[in-house]
């Protein structure tokens, strides 16, 4: 044992004040992030607002009928949470999987798989929280044909920095 206070978090030489837990409300979200036209994409916690190492979060707004081309995001991994809205998610070496969730509804999406995101509604938006393991963007881009062709707008998220065509 020997220590007086074994569960004594502090560390002196931390400023918590200023190091500890960060707030971001909701409407102060840095909208300063590359955008394409049919959606709005606003980052919360990533490196340049609260300093984080492994994470990146923020919302997505995807209008009606926007999806991307096959892809996959390298060794991260990531969370999608659907807030409004109808999303379709493909997935495999082909894209011949295939599911939806709705409001309420988590996605979680492995390293290394081959999928593609879709707005399942052609009127509707739809409102996503997107998390990932790393505030790097990785977005890879594979010659798989999607079984649904993007069109009109593509989705583009730091991920998807060219809209994952």
């Amino acid at each position: 044992m020997g220590h007086d206070h074994p569960h004594d978090h502090t560390h002196p030489q931390t400023d918590w004040k200023h190091d500890g837990v960060r707030v971001v409300p909701g409407n102060q979200l840095d909208d300063n992030v590359p955008s394409t036209p049919g959606m709005d994409r606003k980052a919360a916690i990533n490196f340049a607002r609260v300093g984080a190492q492994k994470l990146w979060a923020g919302t997505v707004t995807i209008h009606a009928n926007a999806k991307t081309g096959a892809h996959h995001h390298g060794p991260l991994e990531s969370v999608i949470y659907v807030v409004k809205g109808r999303a379709r998610m493909r997935w495999g070496e082909h894209l011949e999987f295939t599911a939806e969730a709705g409001p309420g509804d988590f996605i979680y999406v492995p390293p290394y798989v081959p999928h593609q995101e879709i707005n399942a509604s052609a009127t509707e938006v739809l409102e996503c929280v997107l998390c990932r393991s790393d505030g790097q963007a990785v977005a890879v881009n594979l010659d798989i044909e999607p079984v649904e062709k993007p069109e009109n707008v593509l989705w583009v998220d730091p991920t998807h920095p060219h809209g994952g065509v």
